[in-house]
């Protein structure tokens, strides 16, 4: 698999590569058949390979799941896709014997959660702890256990029960109470805590058969080149990726201008949205930021640019599925 082999889809491919360069949750929203499993899957090809400590984590994990470890894969990163009849135990795990459960498998990884809204409710609300913590608690009676959950969560999902809501070629025929069903099916806290929200629209008939001929679509080798380019610098210059940045971290310490700053406070105070979107966004903004430092061949190796207008603007753009 290779992100050359995605035909158009600009806006995706922009939001795969920003949220490899720092481990930002992406969920992408639109009809059947657009390309939206695809694209998740590619996400493993813009990734660097594990370290050796992180690849000891995943391995004892694997092992306390009863799960073979590969000398094959050993510094590949998890790729866990449950199916969305998945229990609240298979994915946070459990049991009499207590064993991992699929966040845990997903740690250091990728948790790829498709047709999203599917999944029973209370499954999709355990998520929100490991994805602020970064482990999961499991008590039981006898025992309290707790195992690693660092997993970055890519979801997919329809825009609505019969898929076509918004679509340019099929009309959505479900109903108002329906789609407002649906909608409330993930809750406002957990898409709260996805970075970017991207709409995967239909393309075009004669793009779809000029899809094999596309001789300038970037590969994932290049992408990838970019995307550890910039986690090289944001380990080098703050010592963590930017989804880890702390409130003040991202204030004082991600060298934000103060325009940038003013305009990102006055758009979210009028779209409505949240002290913690607020937050993401410039998190989100960082990383763009150092993608395009790295970039700029006319600057010194390792020079930290400032986070300004354009990059938070661009982040912003990246909280469309957001509701108040």
């Amino acid at each position: 698999p290779d992100l050359a082999d995605v035909a158009g889809q600009p806006q995706a491919r922009r939001a795969l590569e920003i949220a490899a360069a720092a481990g930002h949750n992406l969920l992408f929203s639109g009809p059947p058949g657009t390309g939206k499993t695809m694209l998740a899957s590619r996400i493993n090809t813009l990734l660097p390979p594990l370290g050796e400590d992180a690849s000891i984590e995943v391995a004892a994990i694997q092992s306390l799941a009863g799960k073979a470890v590969h000398a094959g894969n050993w510094r590949q990163r998890p790729f866990r896709s449950p199916h969305h009849t998945a229990s609240a135990v298979a994915m946070v795990g459990g049991g009499s014997n207590p064993r991992p459960g699929e966040i845990s498998l997903a740690h250091r990884g990728i948790l790829f959660l498709d047709e999203l809204p599917e999944f029973d409710r209370k499954v999709l609300e355990v998520l929100r702890e490991p994805l602020e913590s970064g482990h999961i608690t499991i008590s039981r009676a006898a025992q309290q256990v707790e195992y690693p959950a660092q997993f970055q969560l890519i979801a997919a999902m329809n825009p609505c029960p019969c898929g076509f809501y918004g679509d340019t070629r099929q009309s959505c025929s479900c109903t108002a109470a329906q789609l407002q069903r649906y909608s409330a099916k993930i809750s406002g806290p957990l898409l709260d805590r996805i970075d970017l929200h991207v709409t995967v629209s239909r393309l075009p008939t004669e793009m779809l058969l000029q899809s094999d001929a596309q001789p300038n679509a970037e590969t994932s080798k290049i992408v990838s080149q970019r995307v550890e380019a910039a986690r090289r610098l944001q380990l080098c210059q703050r010592g963590k990726l930017s989804v880890a940045l702390r409130t003040d971290e991202l204030i004082d310490g991600a060298l934000i201008e103060a325009q940038a700053l003013e305009w990102l406070s006055m758009a979210i105070e009028k779209l409505g949205q949240s002290a913690r979107s607020f937050h993401r966004v410039v998190r989100v903004a960082r990383t763009i930021a150092d993608l395009e430092g790295n970039a700029n061949s006319d600057k010194p190796a390792g020079t930290l640019q400032r986070v300004n207008v354009g990059h938070v603007k661009e982040a912003l753009a990246f909280r469309q599925l957001e509701r108040k």
